[in-house]
C-alpha cells in the first residue's frame, strides 16, 4: 500500500506500516459505527392502541320507574308482609304471615287446604287480602248484633237508677251513678262516698240517715233504690 501512495506523500509523513494499521482500525470502527446508526434508525412497525368504548352513562334513580309499580310512584318495600287469621273447616287453622298482595286463594294453601266436603261457594278465593283480616271457611257468618233500644225517657242523667232497674247498691256505686238519683247531686253524691270509704261500707240503707244532706224526706225518696 505503500507504494501506491505518491512519493512527495511518502516522503513527508513516512507513512510505516504500523500507521497503516492504525488508520485500518479507525476506518473499521468509523464503518461500524455508522452501520450500527443506520440500523437504528430504521423505520420500525407500531402496533395502534386499543380503542376504549366510553363507559354508558348510569340511569338516574328517581327516572327509572319501579318493578310492578307505576311510574312516578313510590315502590312499595321490599318483603313486606302482612298478618291475615284463617280459621274456621281449613286443615291448619292459625295466624298466618303472607306476601303483601296475596289472596284468599294463598291464604288456604297457607293453612293446608280446605277440608273436603266443606261449601265455599261464597268465599271469593281471588280477593286480595289485608293486613289484620280474618278469614273464615265453612263457618256462617255471624248474625250483626241487635240495634240498643235508645235511652228511657224518663231515666235519671249519669247511669243512675230509673224505672223498672234494680235498686242501687250503695257499697258499689260510684259518684256518677249516685249522682243521678232522685234529688242527690254530685256534692251529695261525694258525701255518700265518703261516709262510705270512712265506715268501710254500709251495713244497711238506714245508715244513709246519717248522711250529712240527706234528710227524712229525702231518705223516704231513696230507701226504694238503694241496697246496702
Amino acid at each position: 500500500m505503500r507504494e501506491r501512495l505518491p512519493v512527495w506523500l511518502q516522503a513527508r509523513c513516512g507513512v510505516e506500516p504500523r500507521t497503516v494499521g492504525a488508520v485500518a482500525v479507525v476506518l473499521l470502527v468509523a464503518v461500524g459505527c455508522a452501520a450500527q446508526q443506520f440500523w437504528s434508525a430504521r423505520p420500525q412497525p407500531v402496533t395502534a392502541p386499543a380503542v376504549i368504548a366510553p363507559a354508558p352513562a348510569p340511569v338516574p334513580v328517581a327516572a327509572a320507574a319501579p318493578a310492578g309499580g307505576s311510574a312516578g310512584g313510590p315502590a312499595p318495600p321490599g318483603g313486606a308482609r302482612i298478618v291475615v287469621d284463617i280459621g274456621g273447616k281449613v286443615r291448619e287453622p292459625g295466624v298466618r304471615r303472607l306476601p303483601a298482595g296475596s289472596r284468599v286463594e294463598d291464604a288456604l294453601a297457607a293453612a293446608g287446604g280446605v277440608r273436603p266436603g266443606t261449601d265455599t261457594t261464597g268465599l271469593n278465593r281471588a280477593r286480595v287480602l289485608v293486613d289484620g283480616e280474618q278469614v273464615l271457611v265453612g263457618v256462617p257468618a255471624p248474625a250483626p248484633a241487635p240495634p240498643q233500644s235508645p235511652a228511657h225517657p224518663l231515666s235519671p242523667p249519669g247511669g243512675g237508677v230509673g224505672p223498672g232497674a234494680g235498686p242501687l247498691s250503695l257499697g258499689t256505686a260510684t259518684v256518677e251513678q249516685l249522682d243521678g238519683l232522685p234529688g242527690v247531686g254530685p256534692v251529695l253524691a261525694r258525701h255518700i262516698v265518703d261516709f262510705r270509704t270512712a265506715r268501710g261500707g254500709f251495713r244497711s240503707v238506714e245508715e244513709l240517715r246519717q248522711v250529712n244532706g240527706i234528710g227524712e224526706r229525702r231518705f223516704a225518696d231513696l230507701r226504694r233504690l238503694v241496697r246496702p
